[in-house]
């Protein structure tokens, strides 16, 4: 099943720190966090966290990414607290959360624009899930 997730192209010099944070820390920030996992490998430290967590990983996002091959059940849904202790960051990327996301420490910040996958349907939610992987493929690049 991991056939669909491929490795990035180019190999990131030194390992990257990344926070991805959305509002609720059960979705978007979540799949992000997954993919620079997935597609930095050990250049990388992903971490994911919420202005205001939901305290679980969603379902749906859960599903989704079991369909292709990660299990996101590994995840927890975390406030920025816990994460802070990470800081600082290569890049903070946020996503949905705009005036309410707290500053970290990071040598650049990034305001993705995605819809809120939360109630949507498998279809549309797998399109989220698509384009986030696309956005964290290009940023692993940049990265670079």
């Amino acid at each position: 099943m991991m056939e669909n997730i491929q490795s990035a192209p180019h190999p990131i010099s030194g390992v990257k720190k990344i926070l991805f944070v959305c509002i609720e820390n059960s979705n978007r920030s979540q799949m992000s966090q997954a993919f620079a996992k997935i597609l930095g490998g050990e250049r990388v430290e992903a971490y994911s966290a919420g202005s205001k967590p939901s305290g679980i990983v969603n379902p749906k996002a859960i599903a989704a990414m079991q369909e292709l091959g990660y299990d996101l059940t590994i995840h927890d849904s975390k406030s920025l607290e816990e994460v802070k202790a990470a800081a600082p960051f290569d890049a903070v990327v946020t996503m949905g959360c705009g005036d309410a996301c707290p500053w970290m420490p990071a040598k650049q910040f990034i305001d993705w624009q995605i819809p809120d996958p939360k109630h949507m349907e498998p279809v549309q939610f797998n399109e989220v899930r698509d384009f986030i992987k696309a956005k964290v493929k290009t940023l692993l690049q940049e990265l670079s």
